[in-house]
């Protein structure tokens, strides 16, 4: 199963957020695990200083609710998209959700999302967008 350097979780839900760090956590599927409430607070995140030094790298994935105060979903893409391309490179992008406006799935379609996955998030889940977007091919296997 592929390793992961970082993922962000960005969901204004308590549990939620409580459960996918505990999903996530027992896979061991990243080194490192950052969650914010919202879209403010991941933009925030991503700008910050790593502990040993320069800014954070991109995250290999961003696990992104749809619905959430302050700035939701589409809103953090839109101002994600703003950033400079160094710091989303070789991102993925997944919005996780209980259920899509056809309005929101016509403005995620030109913005960078990956994929969408219906919520909760499960081992399941996890393992296909891994392998899906993470496992290396490797000729004759």
């Amino acid at each position: 199963m592929p390793h992961l350097s970082s993922i962000l979780l960005v969901d204004d839900d308590p549990t939620t957020n409580f459960l996918n760090q505990l999903l996530l956590r027992r896979m061991a599927v990243a080194d490192e695990l950052r969650v914010a409430e919202n879209g403010a607070d991941a933009l925030r995140l991503l700008g910050q200083p790593a502990p040993a030094g320069p800014v954070n790298p991109a995250p290999a994935l961003i696990l992104l609710d749809v619905n959430m105060p302050v700035m939701n979903g589409i809103e953090f893409l839109q101002a994600w998209q703003q950033l400079p391309a160094t710091r989303r490179q070789g991102t993925v992008v997944v919005v996780l959700t209980t259920s899509l406006h056809e309005r929101d799935m016509q403005q995620m379609q030109r913005l960078p999302v990956t994929t969408v996955v219906d919520k909760p998030l499960t081992e399941a889940k996890v393992h296909a967008i891994l392998d899906q977007y993470f496992r290396q091919h490797v000729p004759g296997i």
